[in-house]
């Protein structure tokens, strides 16, 4: 496999659109009660991300059946370093306080066409 900025390179060169984000997959390590008690915490931070531009995405996880929840999580942001990315996620209240676990990886988004539908006069917006 190549190195990750050789690859991005070579991705740019291609004509990808080789936009560099950070991905978290935060996963539960403590009881329902204790998650529950970080959460308004952990949530606040997420909304000073969002106002800072440094929360893409964020939302829970399903199970592997896609029917319930399990309590993990994924969390999108926009760094300029793996280094800030830890940082940030290091930070969360759930990852502070041994809630949660989480795992950090880079992505190179390439592809793909989402679709953003806003709507003034109801204040809403619909991301597909």
């Amino acid at each position: 496999m190549p190195e990750w900025s050789t690859y991005t390179a070579s991705a740019k060169e291609r004509g990808a659109l080789a936009l560099e984000l950070f991905a978290v997959e935060s996963t539960p390590i403590a009881d329902e009660q204790r998650l529950k008690s970080v959460l308004a915490e952990h949530l606040d931070y997420q909304r000073e991300l969002e106002a800072a531009g440094k929360l893409f995405l964020a939302g829970p996880l399903s199970d592997d059946s896609g029917d319930f929840m399990q309590g993990s999580g994924l969390i999108i942001y926009r760094c300029n370093s793996l280094a800030e990315a830890t940082q940030l996620a290091e930070n969360d209240p759930m990852h502070a306080k041994k809630a949660r676990s989480f795992r950090l990886r880079r992505w190179l988004i390439n592809e793909g066409s989402p679709t953003i539908s806003t709507a003034l006069s109801s204040q809403s917006v619909t991301l597909s």
